[in-house]
Formats: structure tokens, C-alpha cells, sequence
């Protein structure tokens, strides 16, 4: 288990906050994930805090968001995890959308199935476009994921094919927006009795992904220290 994933990480803060859903214009109106978020950064009161990474950001709102009161307060011992998670790694971004893809789409129905599955043909384009083809673990896991809805997966391989070459250039950032949103709304909406347990992995299993992605960064920023002092 992560530190992400772990309920008793010993970074929650000392007094618990109660999330609400939504945007608060101060603490005194009650607070949302990100917003408490930037309160223990140190950051202006915010829900897009620049401690972490715009696309987890967006999952944690949505998450916050759609979770039932109970779920929601769940996702507390979660927040310290997602401070200081920013980067500019556009595989960041692929990452948290294909994670957001692979749990959402054996719950949603069958319309965001087609849109996720859409959504995950964008992801194996966005692995040849950062030159990570040969990337076995993220090729791997689009393929399964895509093999949990193989009626979707197959009706989103005919539209690919017949978009062509009137494919719309889109840049990754907005798309992978486009399938956090969907996947948030597929597992909130399905008709599933553990959506809340299923959100609460979403975000915590995004954070560990964008953690991995960042953590060469680190480790080369900790041995330039260590090479100075």
C-alpha cells in the first residue's frame, strides 16, 4: 500500500476538516478538497492551488464533488498527499487520464463507455507522440482497459477510423479533462453500490501515478543538492 492509498497516513492534519461540495469563498463558508489543500500549502485560499498538477487537481474537485457526504470525508487523509505535486511532464496528464479511463469504464454506462473508450485511443496516441511506444506497463494497461467494454472498445475503433484524417487536432490537456469528467460522472452515476470506495481509489491511485512520474525529477534535483553541499 502507498502513501496515497494508506487511510492512516501520518501527514493528515491534526484536526479534521468537514469537505462540502463546491467552491467557498472563505474558510468561514466551509471548504472543498483543493481548497483546504492550498490552506495547509501555505497558498492563497483557492481551489486551483499551484501546488499540484492542474489535471489532479481537477479529479480531486470532481471527486470532492460527486462523493457522498460520508465518502467525502474519507478523502481527507488524502489531502496533504497531493501538495507539492505539480510538474510540467505532459505524461503527468496522460497518467490520471488513462487511471480515470481504466476504473470508470466496466461501471459507466454505455454512452461514457464509447466516450472513455474514445478517450483511451487518445491515450495510446499521446504514448507514440511523447515517444513512449515502447512504454510495455502503460500500453499493457490501455489494453485492458479497453478489453473491459469490448463492445465500446470496437465502436470507438470505427469512429477513429472513420475521423481519419478530419481528426480535429486537440491538445492532451483538454482531452484528458474531457475523460477525468466523463469517469468522475460514470462511477458517481452507475449503478454501482461502492461509487464513493471507487472515487476515493480513483484519486489516491492518481496521486501514486503522478508521485511516480515526478519522483525521477526529485531524485535528480535531491543528488544536484547533494552534489553542491
Amino acid at each position: 500500500m502507498t502513501k496515497a492509498s494508506d487511510p492512516t497516513f501520518e501527514s493528515s492534519p491534526d484536526v479534521m476538516p468537514v469537505l462540502s461540495p463546491g467552491k467557498h469563498r472563505s474558510p468561514r463558508h466551509g471548504a472543498c478538497f483543493m481548497e483546504f489543500a492550498s490552506y495547509l500549502a501555505g497558498e492563497r485560499w483557492s481551489d486551483h492551488p499551484p501546488c499540484t498538477h492542474p489535471l489532479l487537481a481537477f479529479l480531486a474537485r470532481g471527486v470532492n464533488d460527486f462523493s457522498s457526504d460520508q465518502g467525502r470525508s474519507r478523502l481527507v487523509p488524502l489531502i496533504p498527499s497531493v501538495i507539492g505535486m505539480n510538474g510540467t511532464d505532459p505524461k503527468i496528464d496522460l497518467v490520471i487520464a488513462l487511471r480515470a479511463a481504466s476504473l470508470a469504464i466496466p461501471v459507466a454506462s454505455e454512452s461514457r463507455q464509447r466516450a472513455l473508450a474514445t478517450g483511451l485511443f487518445s491515450c495510446r496516441r499521446m504514448l507514440h507522440d511523447l515517444g513512449l511506444g515502447g512504454d510495455a506497463e502503460l500500453t499493457h494497461r490501455i489494453d485492458v482497459a479497453l478489453a473491459q467494454a469490448p463492445n465500446a472498445r470496437d465502436w470507438a475503433q470505427e469512429f477513429e477510423a472513420l475521423r481519419g484524417k478530419h481528426r480535429r487536432s486537440l491538445s492532451f490537456t483538454r482531452a484528458g479533462r474531457a475523460i477525468v469528467s466523463t469517469a468522475v460522472l460514470g462511477i458517481a452515476q452507475a449503478c454501482i453500490s461502492d461509487a464513493d470506495a471507487r472515487l476515493y481509489e480513483l484519486l489516491a491511485q492518481s496521486i501514486d501515478d503522478t508521485a511516480r512520474v515526478l519522483a525521477p525529477v526529485s531524485q535528480s534535483t535531491a543528488a544536484r543538492v547533494h552534489a553542491v553541499a
